[in-house]
Order: C-alpha cells, then sequence, then structure tokens
C-alpha cells in the first residue's frame, strides 16, 4: 500500500500497479452477481452493488481528475451528485434511502464509467508533473495523500460490498449461493479461555508509522484498570444457549432501548439464522447451512452483543481494553488475496468484527483531514459504538490494531460478534 511518507511519485508503475489492483478487486467482488443483484437496495442501509462501483470511480474523479488535470472533462455531469455518498462541500448528493430506485444509469454504463476514469487516473499518474520535478512536488505530495486515502476507501466499500450483496441475496425467497468460498472458519474453544491484563498506562492510538485513517490520531495515554479479555469470540453454539434459556425474552439482560428495539421488531435470533423443523440454519455467501456450532456468531447487534454479556454476568470491553488485547496477543493477522480471510483459522482473530461498548467519539487532539476529506469520519461521532478487530471480509493490508470501525446499535448486516470482557477486582 501506498506511504504518505513518499511526498513525490518516484516509482510509477508500481503506484499504477496498487491503483489497478485495488480497482480490480472491486469488480472481482462484483463479478458473480447478474444485472438484477446490481440495482436492489432492500433496506436504506444497504446500497445496491451498482452504486459502490460508481461512488469509489467517483471519488477519483471529484477528489484527483478534476481537482489536478486541467484539461479533464466528466464523463457525466449528473454522477457528480448521484455517486456523492454525504459530502455536503462537493455539493448535493442524493438520498442513501433512494439509491435503489435508479434504474439508469445501467451497470454496463457505471463500468464504462470505470474505465474511463481509470483511463485518465493512468495518464495523470504517469504524467511528468507527478515524475518528481521540484516545482510540482507540494501536488505531488497532496495527490498522494488523497490517493492513498482513496485506496483504502474503495478497500472500505470492498468489505461493504460483501455487506449489502449478502443481505440482498438473503433477503430473497428463493435461496442462493454467492460462491463456493467459506469465510467464517469454526475454532473450539481451547485452552485458557481468559488473558489478564495489570492496571497501568498505555499508550494508544495510531504511532505515525504507515498509513491511518484521522479518527486514529493522535497516539495518546490512558488509564486503565486491571481486566480480563476472552481468548475467542463468543460462538454459535454458545449464543443458541442464550436463545434456549430465553434470553430474548427476559428485559432485565437488555438495555432499556435494547428492549424496545427486540420487542417493536419481533427479534428472536442473530440476522441470517433460522429454524425449520427444529432444526437450526445459516444463511452465508456460499449458501444455506446447518448451524455450525463452532463457528463465531456474527450479524449481531450492539443491544444483542450487551445483553449476551449481561446474561453470561460479563460486559462488553471497551474499544482502549480491545486494543491493548489485540497489541499484546500473540495471534498475528494472515489474510489471503483472493479469499480474505485468515490463513492460520487456528487463531480466533479477525474473522468477525467485535463490539465494544464504548461510543464512538474524537481522542484528545483530534485532528480531521482537511478540505473535502474532512468529512470522511468526524461527521459521524454521534450515536455509534466502536468495534474492533477486522473480519472476514477486510481486505488484505487495509487492516491495523488501531482501525476504529463503527456502526449504530441496532445494526447487524456488518460481520459483527461478540468478545467478552470482565473487571478484574481493584478496589
Amino acid at each position: 500500500m501506498l506511504s504518505t511518507e513518499t511526498k513525490v511519485f518516484s516509482e510509477v508503475t508500481t503506484l499504477l500497479d496498487c491503483y489497478l489492483c485495488v480497482r480490480n478487486d472491486t469488480t472481482d467482488i462484483c463479478q458473480p452477481l447478474t444485472i438484477e443483484d446490481h440495482a436492489v437496495q432492500p433496506s436504506a442501509e444497504v446500497s445496491p452493488p451498482k452504486w459502490h462501483l460508481g461512488h469509489t470511480t467517483w471519488f477519483f474523479e471529484e477528489l484527483i481528475l478534476v481537482r489536478f488535470m486541467p484539461e479533464y472533462e466528466r464523463w457525466n455531469e449528473q454522477y457528480r451528485v448521484l455517486f456523492n455518498s454525504y459530502y455536503k462541500s462537493a455539493g448535493e448528493h442524493w438520498i442513501q434511502g433512494e439509491r435503489g430506485n435508479l434504474s439508469r444509469p445501467t451497470v454496463d454504463e457505471v463500468l464504462a464509467y470505470r474505465s474511463y476514469v481509470d483511463h485518465h487516473m493512468r495518464l495523470f499518474l504517469s504524467s511528468e508533473c507527478l515524475q518528481g520535478k521540484e516545482s510540482d512536488a507540494e501536488m505531488a505530495s497532496e495527490v498522494a495523500e488523497i490517493l492513498e486515502i482513496g485506496l483504502h476507501h474503495e478497500q472500505q466499500h470492498q468489505e461493504l460490498l460483501y455487506m449489502d450483496i449478502k443481505y440482498i441475496l438473503g433477503v430473497n425467497p428463493i435461496t442462493v449461493t454467492y460462491d463456493d468460498t467459506q469465510l467464517l472458519k469454526a475454532v473450539p474453544a481451547t485452552g485458557e479461555l481468559w488473558t489478564d491484563f495489570d492496571e497501568g498506562v498505555y499508550q494508544l492510538g495510531h504511532s505515525g508509522s504507515g498509513f491511518a485513517y484521522d479518527n486514529e490520531s493522535p497516539r495518546h495515554k490512558t488509564y486503565i484498570y486491571p481486566f480480563a479479555m476472552a481468548k475467542h469470540t463468543v460462538s454459535n453454539g454458545e449464543y443458541l444457549e442464550f436463545i434456549e434459556a430465553q434470553g430474548y425474552r427476559i428485559a432485565k439482560y437488555w438495555l432499556s432501548q435494547g428492549w424496545d428495539w427486540v420487542t417493536e421488531n419481533r427479534i428472536k435470533h442473530p440476522l441470517y439464522w433460522l429454524q425449520e423443523d427444529g432444526v437450526w440454519y445459516e444463511f452465508t455467501l456460499n449458501g444455506k447451512h446447518a448451524l455450525d456450532l463452532n463457528a463465531p456468531v456474527t450479524h449481531i447487534s450492539y443491544f444483542e452483543a450487551d445483553a449476551f454479556a449481561s446474561w453470561k454476568g460479563c460486559r462488553l470491553p471497551t474499544e482502549q481494553e480491545f486494543e491493548i488485547y489485540l497489541q499484546q496477543s500473540t495471534a498475528e493477522y494472515g489474510l489471503t488475496k483472493t479469499a480474505c480471510h485468515p490463513n492460520d483459522t487456528s487463531a480466533d482473530v479477525g474473522q468477525v468484527w467485535c463490539w465494544t461498548r464504548s461510543q464512538y467519539s474524537a481522542y484528545p487532539g483530534f485532528k480531521p483531514y482537511q478540505g473535502v476529506l474532512a468529512e470522511y469520519n468526524g461527521k459521524f461521532m454521534c450515536n455509534q459504538f466502536v468495534l474492533k478487530g477486522g473480519c472476514v471480509a477486510t481486505p488484505p493490508g487495509h487492516y491495523r490494531h488501531t482501525y476504529r470501525n463503527f456502526y449504530q446499535p441496532h445494526q447487524r448486516w456488518m460481520f459483527s460478534g461478540i468478545r467478552l470482557s470482565k473487571d478484574i477486582e481493584w478496589r
């Protein structure tokens, strides 16, 4: 991946290869889909795959080509509104919940738009002004930073594509198989179940080496009381015990807002679970299968995660505790290029994003990106909770232990799960 420590483009071919590799990964994810699959939006929080293909292209057009390539002409002036997600400073944008109303542009037209922008990005990245001339060094540095953010932004949308595709196919009354890749791996819990951590001052946040989003900085100190973290994420089997113990019907385990959510929406089990003739099944990207009791429970809301923790007499970790756990854990992430899941399935880490009890907010001394990108993370610091640890759909090279994912407490179409924590007596 690119590094902003290199302020000018000295290896254009490498940069082009990186750009084109990420761009091709996105279209590869959509390859198994039908034309009809590309345009469906079954809920406001799920975007049609066609829109992802357009929006990630708009990013490079709007933030690089329009600004830094004087001779560039937009592919279609209307796309600047249709594929702008939420950047108010970039002008009007289409309403998120109405992205599925767009029968036009067609999938072929969106792919042609991608090809057009990719062609001009090739020309731009190969231009003389970006090959180290001292007079253009400042511009090259700015472009390098935006390009790096843009590629990580597209990788975020690759994970979103897996989430959205699964939801689009999952609500279909006809059982559909996306592909034959099994993502989540069963990891039976063995050995010691908890890791203890001492009280003290810990350094958290991005250290300044390599890429990170603005919300991961600055690195700062925080005081932590003694705690313990579970070495394994909660499994389907463990969560099934909660269901069989009538956990969804006992109000004392639930936050007040969570209980309202459960009762109003008649929630009885995790998303994609279904029961037929007394047997539990789960819909996955490779079809419907009998529930694997050893696999990590996934597609869990914050409300469900918190209720389960309460039922177990434990709690959810803070994001600070979780980062400390990740930093000191001996498990290493080994994400493959093709399958997007850990090579080492014995390590119970990186399969599901795990909820923390921490509200998503700014670190002390937080400074957002400048310009249009100032809206990238900071504007969402309200009514959301942080998730840590990465998941099977997180692209290789995109994850860091300091990564701060965030979602609203009722949401569960992402690959979200549970890792428990508990206090160690300190009073």
